[in-house]
């Protein structure tokens, strides 16, 4: 069977064969002097470093050490390569070329392989599996020595797409805006820090729901919300009409300033920092009193129960009753919009479930990564939106 591969790989060389002849009988007499020779791996190698050679010298138009008007350029040294077979692992030789470059046209279902393998330990990571959990699913594949630094490195791979996906451009018009901010602990250079992540969440006019902004800041400010919505504005973000957030003066700022739309104060956030005023005992009261405003069936009928609940609480919670009489606007932003919209738009909860999946991930590998959100993982958070 050697015998038939070397004289099969000798037929399709350019020149007399000679070479190749020698080579291939002193490869023969290697292998009969060995007690344990690998005649499979060794054949495989020869062969590879046979076909290696063939089409280097098509590619440069002259062979090795041959003298030529048409050759195009000089081999270059080798570089090494280890090829996984059927017959065990073969360290190659590749030749390299002083201009343009080679690379083995029999490697490239390797590549195909390799980058599949890719593909399957990056969508393990995005969807919650840690490194050394990575390793064992790999190992399952039949694949070994995967180590958790090497599932790492592999990983690295989203950051491009994470970052074209949040510089992609933005057409036709987002009327509504859901902007959100958390503290999440993010590394870089010098350890690790708690940095904020602000997320923006649009729907475009079409009806899609997606992620349209992702970012990570020293700190939420009012100048690194005006920086992050300039940066929307410069990708395409237009026809903006109503933006949904916490109550946080600098990003409310920032959203009059750049974005010149109405706000929605999240009634969430309200109801929440509202029972923070008051006893444990008042709670249940203030709670039933204030979400039952925000279910009307009219602006006219928001505006009557608001007045009716800051009578019924300006007795047992003064606080809570100044502080709803002073946000009626805000909170009631969302019945100027069609009623099928209404509960979506008074609060950020559909915000929620992106925020779930950030957590999700960090809180498998302990902090935040820019990874955490690559386009495979935001397209499945559209869908299940």
């Amino acid at each position: 069977m050697i015998v038939g591969l070397f004289q099969q790989s000798d037929e399709g060389r350019h020149h007399d064969g000679r070479e190749g002849q020698d080579d291939a009988a002193q490869l023969a007499d290697k292998l009969l002097a060995s007690e344990h020779a690998d005649v499979l791996g060794e054949s495989v190698a020869w062969m590879a470093a046979q076909l290696m050679e063939a089409d280097v010298s098509g590619q440069i138009g002259a062979e090795l050490g041959e003298r030529t008007p048409d050759r195009v350029t000089y081999r270059n040294g080798y570089r090494s390569r280890e090829w996984d077979t059927r017959v065990g692992s073969i360290q190659l030789a590749i030749p390299r070329l002083r201009q343009g470059s080679y690379f083995p046209s029999f490697l490239e279902p390797r590549r195909r392989a390799e980058q599949a393998l890719v593909a399957v330990v990056q969508e393990a990571y995005v969807n919650g599996v840690s490194t050394r959990k990575v390793d064992r699913l790999v190992e399952q594949m039949g694949l070994h020595q995967l180590s958790k630094d090497q599932v790492s490195r592999l990983c690295r791979g989203l950051d491009e797409q994470v970052r074209v996906f949040c510089e992609r451009p933005l057409e036709g018009a987002y009327p509504y805006l859901w902007l959100d901010a958390k503290v999440e602990r993010v590394r870089e250079r010098g350890g690790v820090r708690h940095k904020a992540l602000v997320i923006a969440y649009g729907v475009h006019e079409s009806g899609r729901r997606e992620v349209i902004g992702l970012d990570v800041g020293e700190a939420e400010t009012e100048s690194f919300w005006r920086e992050f919505l300039r940066g929307l504005g410069a990708r395409g973000l237009d026809g903006v009409k109503l933006c949904i957030s916490d109550a946080h003066q600098g990003l409310k700022n920032a959203i009059g300033q750049v974005l010149g739309c109405r706000w929605q104060r999240c009634t969430v956030h309200f109801l929440r920092d509202m029972l923070g005023h008051v006893s444990r005992a008042q709670q249940p009261l203030v709670s039933g009193a204030i979400r039952q405003i925000f279910v009307a069936s009219s602006a006219a009928e928001a505006r009557a129960r608001l007045g009716q609940v800051v009578d019924q609480l300006r007795a047992h919670a003064p606080k809570v009753a100044r502080l709803l009489a002073d946000a009626e606007a805000d909170l009631l932003a969302f019945y100027g919009f069609p009623a099928e919209h209404w509960p979506k738009l008074r609060s950020t909860n559909p915000l929620e479930r992106v925020n779930r999946e950030i957590g999700r991930r960090s809180d498998v590998v302990g902090i935040f990564l820019r990874d955490c959100l690559p386009p495979s993982a935001v397209a499945r958070l559209r869908q299940a939106s």
